[in-house]
């Protein structure tokens, strides 16, 4: 039998290892823009064409290469950065396998101009699908001009599960937020078919923040400053009054470098356990810088997930500068001597005696009296106390008594029946209780408990209704229609809102405009990310239209761009629980009648559209158990 096992071919192997670490063209950019960084580049450039399908460019004022350099630097496992095992607990830069360009090369047609600056003339590459197309000398500026061309151009199946242009951008303005919020120091563009996305001087951190997420940031951020001998954690937290139920701006960074991390984000947000509502989340911008021994980056290809050494104790470390920071900021009541002009509090004084109000009633007052009888008045020791009018005379109260018709105890004549086989209801109206109370009783259809549940008796038992998911459920299938059929209704506001999108949001929301137009939402395009609310859908009284915004367009991002069904599915079911009635609010006989009719023309009454149950049945066996 013949040997079966063979070495895979330089070109196999690169395009295997190019499916671990460019996953999408976002993944370009992240590489290219964080080798500019490591090659001690002051400015870079990034042009993009087609959300990166077509055209990816970097352009930076780095160290350069050289000509062998530059064409070792596509070879798999060929870097700079490191040179044994030991360096990588010793890394201080970004990159440091020496797979990003072999991965990047081979799956697109790639240009490369470089020159170092001692060098007269740069060098000029061209490698397609890891082949190399030639090389020769080139006159350029002093760094590297990267042109990543038709990514996956070779891959076919690759390049079919790209999302749409909107997602795709995205993505990329996601990493490249994340490389500059680290690098306040480095001045960075953005272009996107030759619009200016981004641009960005080198300026102080909050300010770099600003410029990326809006002015409106500034205002919701407290400091965070505390150094250890184990770790030094700087950076930003949000306000608790900042909170909001998705889209909240969440990273944390170790060294430069963006991570992810569950046990930490635990850390923060157990500070705002008792701030901010459940289920709502805080930004936060927060910066580890720790000896590299003590933490381990190659654990995944995309470097963002980072093991700590001391996890535990960086955790409490965490947790405890973010609870000083919110204390900081309105941990006590302020004092406030100014009090000229104010006015003036009596102290309490136990001693004095304070004379109890006087209450008054008639007791001769019957409401049956007839417009012949003279009215009762009542002697003057019995009177309510008033001032007097002008003239000296006191005033004193008269009893207009409305005409009562004659012989009108005829019409309660037979209303309480003496048989007693009605039960303790009658029972209970012959002791004086409500006949209103017994009438309503027998005509009622629903009954509401505790302000959350609809019970109702059906002929399998007791029927309990969650009217909150009941409302989400009706709401969300007529939200769903109107964005299908186009038919929302809108409202103009009086004064128009401006809400702030940072790029990589606004791309989201250029691409739903029409969904959004669809619920009833009228936007203006302001330019630079801004844009302003003219009108609302008209049944969202109550709601921020603002926050309501935010998490829609979040809630499209996090479908990326997957079919336009599944996007309008989400957003209806934002709307709807934006919406919905709320626990606790008392409902009338009509309006539990309504919601009840509404609820079972819907085509799934039992479930809300995320799978909560909105309606349980108590059998008469189970009820009967009971008993």
């Amino acid at each position: 039998m013949s040997d079966i096992i063979r070495v895979l071919p330089d070109s196999v192997a690169n395009q295997i290892a190019a499916g671990e670490v460019i996953q999408r063209p976002a993944s370009v950019v992240k590489e290219l823009v964080e080798n500019a960084i490591d090659a001690e580049a002051k400015h870079v450039h990034v042009l993009i064409t087609d959300a990166g399908k077509t055209s990816i460019q970097v352009i930076d004022d780095g160290k350069g290469m050289s000509e062998t350099d530059a064409r070792l630097s596509f070879e798999r496992h060929a870097t700079s950065k490191i040179r044994e095992a030991a360096d990588l607990f010793s890394l201080h830069t970004m990159g440091f396998r020496g797979e990003a360009l072999a991965s990047i090369a081979a799956v697109a047609q790639v240009e490369l101009k470089t020159r170092m600056e001692n060098e007269e003339l740069g060098t000029f590459i061209s490698i397609a699908g890891s082949k190399l197309q030639g090389q020769e000398p080139v006159s350029c500026a002093q760094g590297c001009n990267f042109t990543v061309n038709n990514l996956f151009f070779n891959v076919p199946a690759r390049r079919k599960f790209l999302k749409s242009n909107q997602t795709e951008l995205s993505n990329i303005l996601t990493e490249f937020e994340r490389i500059v919020l680290v690098h306040p120091d480095i001045a960075f563009t953005l272009h996107h078919n030759g619009s200016e996305l981004f641009n960005l001087p080198v300026s102080p951190l909050r300010q770099r923040l600003i410029e990326v997420f809006g002015k409106k940031l500034n205002q919701q951020l407290l400091n965070l400053d505390v150094e250890t001998s184990m770790v030094k954690i700087s950076g930003f937290v949000g306000k608790p009054e900042s909170s909001r139920k998705k889209g909240a701006h969440q990273y944390f960074f170790v060294n430069g470098r963006f991570m992810r991390h569950p046990y930490f984000h635990k850390a923060v947000m157990d500070a705002y356990e008792q701030l901010v509502p459940p289920g709502e989340q805080v930004s936060y911008f927060i910066y580890f810088e720790i000896d590299p021994s003590n933490i381990d980056v190659n654990i995944h290809p995309t470097k963002t997930e980072i093991k700590f050494e001391n996890e535990q104790a960086i955790w409490q470390i965490l947790a405890a500068a973010v609870k000083e920071s919110l204390g900081k900021f309105n941990a006590i009541p302020t004092i406030d001597f100014d009090t000229e002009g104010r006015p003036d509090i009596p102290v309490f004084d136990a001693s004095t005696y304070m004379e109890p109000p006087q209450v008054t009633y008639n007791p001769g007052y019957n409401p049956f009296t007839s417009s012949e009888d003279e009215p009762y008045v009542p002697p003057m020791d019995e009177r309510t106390p008033s001032s007097p009018k002008r003239g000296g005379s006191a005033y004193v109260p008269s009893f207009d008594v409305p005409s009562v018709p004659s012989g009108w105890e005829s019409l309660y004549e037979g209303a309480v029946s003496t048989d007693t086989e009605d039960g303790p209801a009658v029972e209970s109206v012959r002791a004086g209780g409500s006949r209103d109370y017994v009438n309503m009783e027998r005509s009622a259809q629903y009954f509401q408990f505790k302000g959350r549940y609809i019970l109702t008796s059906v002929k399998s038992g007791l029927m309990i209704i969650e009217q909150t998911r009941a409302h989400v459920r009706v709401l969300y299938e007529r939200y769903l229609s109107r964005i299908e059929k186009h038919q929302g209704y809108s409202q103009g506001v009086l004064f128009s809102e401006v809400v702030q999108f940072p790029p990589s949001e606004a791309v989201i929301l250029e691409g739903i405009t029409d969904d959004l137009a669809s619920i009833g939402f009228d936007l203006s395009n302001l330019g630079g990310g801004s844009y302003a609310i003219n009108g609302v859908p008209a049944d969202i009284e109550g709601v921020d239209p603002s926050a309501l915004l935010h998490e829609l367009v979040n809630s499209a991002k996090e479908k990326e761009g997957s079919v336009k069904e599944e996007i309008h599915r989400s957003l209806a079911l934002v709307m709807a629980k934006a919406s919905a009635i709320v626990p606790g609010q008392v409902l009338s006989m009509e309006e539990m009648n309504g919601l009840v009719d509404d609820l079972f023309s819907c085509p799934t009454p039992n479930y809300t559209p995320d799978g909560k149950t909105v309606l349980a049945v108590i059998t008469g066996d189970e009820i009967d158990r009971l008993f």
